[in-house]
C-alpha cells in the first residue's frame, strides 16, 4: 500500500478503542500524496503564456474562447486564483480533483492542471470574453461556488463533453414518439447524460390499437427497451447509463410498473437498472385517508375525450368527472391503502419508486399558466413546465415541444457566509449558470434546443448545510438548523430574482412566456411583502454571518423592478444531491444530514477515509448520522428550504431494517403534508451492518 493511502486509513487506528479519530493522519496522508505521487506527475511550465500556448497547440484546450481575452488579462486572472493559497482540506478532497477533474496528458503520464488552473479556464470559457465575469467567476469558485460536474470537467477542453449531464423528455402515445424519444435516450446517453423520461401518456396494457381491443402492449415494454438503450448508450463502456421514468399512479399499468423494482419481479417486467417514479396528485391522499378504492384510467380514454393527454391534466381536479363520464372506462378499483403499501414494501426492498407530489408542484409554480410540470428528473430537484412533441411519420415535419436540460450549479454553505459580498456571489454564479444554459446546444434533440433558448433555465443549489451547522454548534434538525436554512434560501431567492432581472434588463429581453407568470403580475412576491419581521436567535444570526436578512421592503422595491424589466431566467434553483463536487470542495453533500461522521469509500483495490468537514474529537456529537436523525425534523427543514425554490430539492430518507410499511408511509404523507415537492431514494441501514450508503450522485 502506497504511504499516503496508509496514512489516510491511519485516520481509524483508534477509533474503535478510544472513540477518538487520529485526524491529523489525514493532512499528513495529503501533504505525502503530493510529495510522492501528484508533483512528480505534474508538468511545469515557465510562465503562463507557455502553459496557453503548449495546451492550445497541443489540442487539449479550445483556442476560440481563449482568443477573446488580451494575455495579461489572462496572465492576471492565474495570478488572481493563485494569490488564494489554496490547499485541500483534506486527501479525499485532493484524490478527487486529480483523479477525477485535473487535465492529463492523453497517456496518462502527466498531470496538466492544478486546481487554481482548472478554475482559472472555467472561468475565462463560462464568460465568453466579459472580463469582468470571468474576475468575477475566478472570485466565486475560489470562495464559494461549485459548477456541476459537467461543467467544472468539460469548460475549455477541446475533446470534451456537454457542459451539462440531466435532461427530461416526455413521450407521446404514437410509434414515432416512442421511437424517437428512445433515439433521444440513447443520444443524451452517449454524451453522459443522465435522462428522466415521462411515460404516463402510453396507452396501458389491453388498451385497443386502431379500434381493436387487447393489442396494446402497454407501458412496460417500452421500459424494457428504455432501459437496454441505457445499457447499450454506456459511454465507450465506461458506464451504464442512468434514466428513470415516471408514471401517474392513476395510470392502468401502476401495478406493474410499482413491482417492476422488486427483486422477484418477473422477468417481463423486471427493471434491474432502470429507476423508476411515480406521480401521486392530492386526490389519491384523500381517498387513503378515507380508506376508498382508487379507479385506475387509460390516458387513451382521457385524450379521445378531452383533447389532452393525462399529463395535461390535473387528476386532483378531474377525478370525479372522469368517474361520472361513461366515455371514460374504469379499467380497475383497488383499495389506494393497499396500494400504497406496495408502494412501501417497493421501497424498502430496492429504494424505488421515487416520488412527485403533483399539485404540490404545480400550485406552487410561478409558470402554472404557461402549462404543468409533469414530471422530475434522475434526481428530484428538477421541476419544469414541458410541451410535448408532435413526432410525425416520415416526410412530415415535427412539431417540437419543450423538454429539458438541468444546468446545474451549487453554493458552498459554510464559505458563503463568509464572502463580503453574497450579493456579487449569487449574481455571479446566475450569470455563470445562464451562460452555461446559452452554451448548451444539444443539436440531436430539438425539444431541450429549443427550451433552453426559450426559457434560459437554470439550477442554482447548495452543499455543506451539514458541515456548516456542525462549525456552527448548531445541531442538524434542531429549531436553529430549520431557522437558518429559512433566512439562508430567501436570501438565494431574493439575489437570484435579482439577478435574473438584471440580466433581463440587460439584454433587453425575458423567458418566453413571462407575461403570463406569477412574476408578471407580482402575484408571487406578495407573500414575502407581506411577511411579519423575523426575530431569529443569536446562534442563528451568527451562522448567517455576512448573508444579509431580506426585509419586505426590499422584496416590495423587487417586485417593482421585477414587473417593469421582466426575468431571463424561467427556473432560477434547484438543489441536487452533489457529489464528487462535494468531496472536491470538502463539503458535506446538499442539504441532507451525513450518512457517516468517517466515510470509507472503496476505489478498486484500494480504500479511503473521509471525515467529515471540520470535524474534531470534541464536536462528533454534533455530527448526527442521518440514521440517527429524527426524519419528521429533517422534511421540516427541507420544507423550510422548499418555500423559497421555485424548483425542488433531492430528499433521501434515511430508515432501518426496524421501521414497517406503515411508519414509512406516515413519514411520506407528513412530508406531503408540509408541503415537500419530491422524495428521491428511501435508503435503509441494517442495524447488523454498517455500510456506506451515501449518494453519490
Amino acid at each position: 500500500m502506497k504511504s499516503y493511502l496508509k496514512l489516510n486509513n491511519e485516520v481509524l487506528n483508534q477509533y474503535s478503542r478510544t472513540g477518538k479519530l487520529d485526524l491529523a493522519k489525514d493532512k499528513e496522508a495529503t501533504r505525502r500524496y503530493f510529495l510522492e505521487h501528484i508533483n512528480a506527475k505534474l508538468r511545469y511550465f515557465i510562465d503562463t503564456q507557455e502553459k496557453i500556448r503548449y495546451l492550445v497547440d497541443e489540442g487539449y484546450y479550445e483556442s476560440a474562447f481563449l482568443e477573446k481575452y488580451e494575455i495579461s488579462f489572462i496572465e492576471r486572472l492565474y495570478e488572481k486564483a493563485y494569490a488564494y493559497k489554496f490547499r485541500f482540506p483534506s486527501f479525499m478532497s485532493a484524490s478527487k480533483f486529480y483523479e477525477s477533474y485535473a487535465m492529463k496528458s492523453r497517456n496518462g503520464e502527466e498531470i496538466l492542471e492544478k486546481y487554481e488552473d482548472r478554475i482559472v479556464i472555467t472561468a475565462l470559457y463560462l464568460a465568453q470574453g466579459d472580463e469582468r465575469l470571468a474576475e468575477s467567476a475566478v472570485e466565486a469558485m475560489m470562495s464559494a461556488y461549485q459548477p456541476a460536474t459537467p461543467t467544472a470537467l468539460n469548460s475549455g477542453k477541446k475533446a470534451r463533453g456537454e457542459l451539462v449531464s440531466c435532461f427530461k423528455l416526455t413521450m407521446d402515445d404514437s410509434m414515432s414518439s416512442i421511437a424517437e424519444n428512445i433515439g433521444y435516450c440513447l443520444e443524451l446517453s452517449r454524451l453522459g447524460g443522465g435522462v428522466g423520461v415521462n411515460v404516463t401518456d402510453l396507452r396501458p396494457l389491453g388498451d385497443p390499437i386502431k379500434g381493436i381491443l387487447n393489442r396494446a402492449s402497454g407501458v412496460m415494454p417500452v421500459a424494457k427497451l428504455l432501459e437496454n438503450s441505457f445499457s447499450y448508450s454506456n459511454q465507450l463502456g465506461q458506464r451504464n447509463g442512468s434514466g428513470v421514468i415516471y408514471l401517474n399512479i392513476f395510470h392502468a399499468d401502476i401495478e406493474n410498473f410499482i413491482s417492476a423494482k422488486k427483486p422477484n419481479a418477473d422477468d417481463k417486467i423486471r427493471l434491474s437498472t432502470l429507476s423508476t417514479g411515480i406521480i401521486v396528485p392530492h386526490i389519491f391522499f384523500e381517498l387513503m385517508k378515507r380508506d376508498k378504492d382508487m379507479v385506475l384510467f387509460s390516458p387513451y380514454d382521457i385524450y379521445n375525450e378531452y383533447g389532452k393527454r393525462m399529463s395535461e391534466i390535473s387528476i386532483s381536479d378531474m377525478y370525479y368527472e372522469l368517474l361520472d363520464n361513461p366515455n371514460i372506462r374504469k379499467i380497475k378499483r383497488i383499495n389506494a391503502r393497499k396500494l400504497y403499501t406496495e408502494v412501501k414494501k417497493a421501497q424498502f426492498e430496492s429504494g424505488y419508486p421515487f416520488e412527485v407530489f403533483d399539485d404540490h408542484v404545480n400550485a406552487k409554480h410561478p409558470l402554472r399558466n404557461l402549462g404543468r410540470v409533469k414530471m422530475s428528473n434522475l434526481c428530484t430537484e428538477i421541476l419544469q413546465v414541458q410541451e410535448t412533441s408532435i413526432i410525425n411519420d416520415f416526410g412530415t415535419e415535427n412539431e417540437y415541444g419543450l423538454d429539458v436540460s438541468c444546468n446545474l450549479g451549487s453554493i458552498d454553505i459554510h464559505n458563503a457566509v463568509r464572502v463580503n459580498d453574497f450579493e456579487q456571489l449569487v449574481d455571479t454564479a446566475m450569470r455563470l449558470l445562464t451562460n452555461v444554459s446559452l452554451m448548451t446546444d444539444i443539436r440531436n434533440v430539438p425539444s431541450v434546443t429549443k427550451a433552453n433558448r426559450c426559457m434560459h433555465s437554470v439550477g442554482l443549489g447548495l452543499m455543506n448545510l451539514h458541515g456548516h451547522l456542525v462549525s456552527q454548534g448548531i445541531l442538524y434538525g434542531s429549531e436553529e438548523s430549520v431557522a437558518f436554512i429559512d433566512a439562508f434560501m430567501e436570501a438565494v431567492n431574493y439575489y437570484s430574482l435579482l439577478a435574473s432581472m438584471r440580466i433581463a434588463r440587460e439584454r433587453g429581453e425575458t423567458f418566453h412566456g413571462f407575461a403570463e407568470s406569477d412574476y408578471a403580475t407580482g402575484v408571487y412576491f406578495d407573500s414575502y411583502v407581506n411577511k411579519a419581521a423575523a426575530d431569529l436567535p443569536q446562534a442563528v444570526r451568527t451562522a448567517l454571518g455576512n448573508v444579509p436578512s431580506i426585509t419586505p421592503e426590499m422584496w416590495a422595491e423587487l417586485k417593482e423592478q421585477v414587473m417593469e424589466h421582466g426575468l431571463f431566467n424561467a427556473y432560477r434553483l434547484a438543489i441536487a444531491p452533489t457529489g464528487s463536487i462535494s468531496y472536491i470542495r470538502n463539503s458535506t453533500a446538499s442539504v441532507s444530514p451525513c450518512t457517516e461522521k468517517v466515510e470509507i469509500r472503496d476505489y478498486a483495490d484500494s480504500r479511503t477515509i473521509y471525515p467529515m468537514p471540520f470535524l474534531s474529537n470534541d464536536n462528533m456529537a454534533l455530527y448526527k448520522e442521518a440514521y440517527e436523525i429524527d426524519q419528521y425534523r429533517m422534511i421540516d427543514l427541507y420544507a423550510a428550504a422548499q418555500r423559497h425554490i421555485d424548483q425542488g430539492i433531492s430528499m433521501t430518507l434515511y430508515v432501518t431494517d426496524q421501521w414497517t410499511t406503515e411508519q414509512l408511509a406516515r413519514l411520506y404523507i407528513y412530508a406531503w403534508m408540509k408541503g415537500i415537492k419530491t422524495v428521491y431514494y428511501v435508503r435503509q441501514r441494517l442495524q447488523t451492518i454498517e455500510e456506506c450508503v451515501s449518494c453519490s450522485v
